[in-house]
């Protein structure tokens, strides 16, 4: 049975767009937060506001990319106990304007996977062992339109996405049966920062609002059972406009 307000969650990308928005919304309904990003400053911004609502909150300020994932398992450790609620959020693009493959960097490639991929997996693996042993407990990967469509210049943040829609299958696979489930979820288009940064021509008016967005995925939390991979704009509890 599976429970629609987690006790604990972290959320990585906590600090703006729909990390920010996912963090709020889960504290605004009782859960404990750890929010994860690469700058302290904006977590900060992000946890004040969820403190001065009545809201938990804890900051750690990490790159996901950079490795050393158990460092931020004894932090979530000591700061909330075992987890409830694992949400890989955060993301990188790679090199803006993004460029086609002929002339994509390894370096950039390599970057944008350690990202994408390696870092959640990393992340994944640290703290799966108290999840296991709580017998209990949802992780969350959000992917893109791009791990399934090949659009030029997103070869590089599509294939990561695809990759890491891959492991979220296996991990569920490997977890049915033990009280634990994982799924990817695609979230559509957004109006954020990232967005803008990958198609700065695009209308915002066009795009779905983050919160909305958060509202979908975390309606999600209360499904008994379903697929691995999901679509925002395919969900019955929570279609967004756009």
């Amino acid at each position: 049975m599976t429970n629609s307000t987690p006790r604990t969650a972290l959320v990585t990308g906590a600090s703006r767009g729909l990390g920010r928005a996912l963090a709020e919304q889960l504290a605004a309904r009782g859960t404990e937060v750890v929010l994860l990003a690469r700058h302290a400053n904006p977590l900060e911004e992000v946890a004040a506001g969820i403190r001065s609502r009545g809201g938990r909150a804890h900051v750690i300020a990490h790159d996901v990319g950079a490795g050393d994932a158990s460092a931020i398992a004894a932090r979530v450790a000591a700061l909330v106990g075992p987890l409830d609620l694992l949400i890989h959020n955060a993301s990188t693009l790679g090199p803006l304007p993004m460029p086609e493959l002929g002339e994509l960097r390894d370096e950039a490639l390599v970057r944008v996977f350690e990202v994408n991929v390696l870092g959640p997996q990393r992340l994944t693996r640290a703290l799966l062992g108290p999840m296991r042993r709580e017998g209990r407990g949802t992780i969350i990967t959000l992917s893109s339109d791009a791990a399934t469509q090949a659009y030029p210049g997103w070869g590089a943040y599509g294939a990561s996405k695809a990759a890491l829609d891959q492991l979220t299958a296996v991990l569920a696979a490997e977890l049915e049966g033990s009280g634990l489930r994982a799924f990817a979820i695609d979230p559509g288009e957004m109006d954020t920062r990232m967005h803008a940064d990958a198609l700065p021509e695009a209308d915002p008016s066009s795009l779905a609002r983050p919160e909305a967005v958060a509202a979908s995925v975390l309606a999600q939390l209360a499904a008994e059972a379903g697929p691995t991979r999901l679509r925002v704009d395919a969900l019955p509890a929570g279609r967004v406009s756009r």
